[in-house]
């Protein structure tokens, strides 16, 4: 893994483990570093299982559907294309799984890191705080954002990406540029080809409408 800034380390340990938290934000803000650093490789390995599994669970889907397709037609050219369509969705899916899986290599780098530097951990930890107790308020701004789109229909990891940017340059002091440049790098590891496209350009929306609001 290359050198990382410890807040990208923390920015990392906060995305992954931000939606898998086996306690409260009241009850984080009290754990010793030690049971810190636990709840949150616990959440980011969680997060990433589930990641994986739902990704090869589509591209399964998209395979299976190509191949009923296939069997199914006389060698039309639109039944063909439409088989073609699908399993080039289930290549990307199964892309997506093998870009996650391979972060999972860094793993044991970055719960040491995480173990011996308290930016790390501190980091990581008003992340998700910030996060957490000011949900409403970054999902709004994140909606406003979308075009024809709602946060809800988001995948978890890209509103997960979305709302760690948004709550950084909202109530965390990070110039926008920055939390803009961090969340695409982040959807590079962890969300699809079209994925940092996406993000990027939800985020430059989002600080249009902040300066014009």
């Amino acid at each position: 893994m290359q050198r990382r800034k410890p807040q990208q380390i923390a920015r990392e340990l906060a995305l992954l483990s931000l939606s898998q938290l086996p306690v409260s934000v009241k009850k984080l803000e009290k754990l010793q570093d030690e049971q810190l650093v636990s709840k949150l490789v616990l959440g980011a390995v969680r997060t990433l299982t589930t990641e994986v599994q739902d990704t090869l669970n589509n591209a399964a889907g998209e395979l299976q559907r190509s191949n009923d397709r296939l069997l199914s037609s006389q060698t039309r050219a639109s039944d063909l294309n439409t088989a073609r369509t699908m399993l080039q969705e289930a290549i990307a899916h199964t892309q997506i799984a093998i870009n996650q899986l391979g972060t999972a290599v860094d793993f044991p780098e970055l719960i040491q890191l995480a173990n011996q530097d308290k930016e790390v951990r501190n980091y990581a930890k008003e992340i998700v705080i910030t996060v957490s107790e000011n949900r409403h308020i970054i999902d709004q701004l994140i909606s406003d954002a979308l075009i024809d789109w709602q946060v809800t229909r988001l995948a978890q990891i890209d509103r997960d990406i979305l709302q760690i940017s948004v709550a950084e340059m909202k109530f965390m002091g990070v110039p926008d540029s920055i939390a803009i440049n961090e969340a695409v790098e982040l959807a590079k590891r962890y969300s699809g080809d079209e994925g940092h496209r996406f993000i990027n350009g939800v985020l430059r929306r989002v600080t249009e409408q902040r300066k014009t609001a």
